[in-house]
């Protein structure tokens, strides 16, 4: 069973998030809500792969967690965030990320995105 450690500040997102993954048969070790969060559970759990939002609690960003989680873990790690600036994909891009999805996000979608990066 696939293991999935979720990023996400917004709790009611969050939620639904957990449950949508739930319903498709992953399992869901951790949900935290801040990038310093996410380096410490990455480094604890050692997740299948990490969903992260990017706009994040505390004084890290979801970019800036899935660098520090990469200089420890090879973990595919999938954006799912609802910005899409040209600066932020710049950023995230050089995070070498398996996806970049916005919300709010398509189930189907999801899904698929999940499944692939776990090829």
């Amino acid at each position: 069973m696939i293991e999935i450690l979720v990023v996400e500040d917004e709790f009611v997102i969050a939620q639904d998030l957990k449950m949508t993954l739930e319903r498709f048969g992953f399992k869901v070790c951790s949900v935290v809500s801040s990038g310093e969060d996410a380096v410490i559970k990455a480094n604890e759990l050692n997740p299948d792969l990490i969903l992260m939002d990017i706009m994040l609690e505390g004084d890290m960003d979801g970019i800036e967690a899935a660098e520090m989680i990469h200089q420890n873990r090879d973990v595919p790690i999938i954006y799912l965030t609802a910005y899409a600036d040209t600066s932020t994909l710049i950023r995230a891009k050089a995070s070498k990320p398996e996806a970049y999805l916005l919300k709010p996000w398509d189930e189907r979608e999801l899904q698929s995105t999940i499944k692939m990066a776990m090829i």
